[in-house]
């Protein structure tokens, strides 16, 4: 079995990548930019990443995540759990309190028209992110995952956030969260991800 993965490595494509290296899942890596006509093909709001398994193109980084550890059997707990609704709080947390906040900043930055940004939100956003950081690791508790001893999808969606807002100049000061991400970040699934 084999998959295709569509997006730049800069992106939340990168997700679906290390997801793969977890998982142990062969695939192709097309570093199609966002809106371009060979992604559009796939995707017609041209948005990344993309996974083609098959005939079908999934999009949507944390659907795509859900879909593999669903149908690998790994990095989640089985749905109907009381586990697994645990793990949805956390990636529904992250992705609204979190991913939602960095995604508007870049809006503002980039993505939108300019005549359309409003530069000056970001200082709230990166409040609010420092917020979101303080709470998610309240709600971790000591544990080395979020999910307490096993490491699941919403690991992979929070560390991925926590680099982007370094790389977004969001200051990240919340020491708890970066001793959780930091050997996330030197997990070799996520170094092969990585390209390094």
């Amino acid at each position: 079995m084999s998959y295709t993965v569509i997006g730049p490595t800069v992106t939340r494509t990168f997700r679906v990548l290390w997801m793969l290296e977890e998982l142990g899942q062969s695939y192709d890596h097309l570093p199609h930019a966002p809106r371009s006509e060979a992604l559009r093909a796939l995707n017609p709001a041209g948005k990344v990443p993309v996974l083609l398994d098959g005939d079908a193109a999934l999009t949507d980084s944390t659907a795509i995540m859900q879909y593999l550890a669903d149908k690998h059997g790994a990095l989640t707990y089985r749905a109907g759990t009381l586990d697994r609704a645990r793990q949805d709080g956390f990636t529904h947390f992250i992705l609204d309190e979190m991913d939602a906040t960095l995604w508007t900043a870049a809006r503002h930055t980039f993505v939108l028209p300019e005549e359309k940004r409003v530069p000056q939100v970001k200082q709230s956003l990166k409040w609010e992110f420092a917020r979101a950081v303080d709470e998610l690791m309240r709600r971790k508790g000591d544990a080395p995952f979020l999910m307490g001893e096993t490491m699941t999808v919403p690991d992979i969606i929070a560390t991925h956030c926590g680099s982007w807002a370094i790389a977004a100049g969001f200051p990240l000061e919340n020491a708890a969260f970066r001793a959780y991400a930091k050997p996330l970040r030197g997990r070799a699934a996520y170094l092969r991800a990585s390209g390094a």
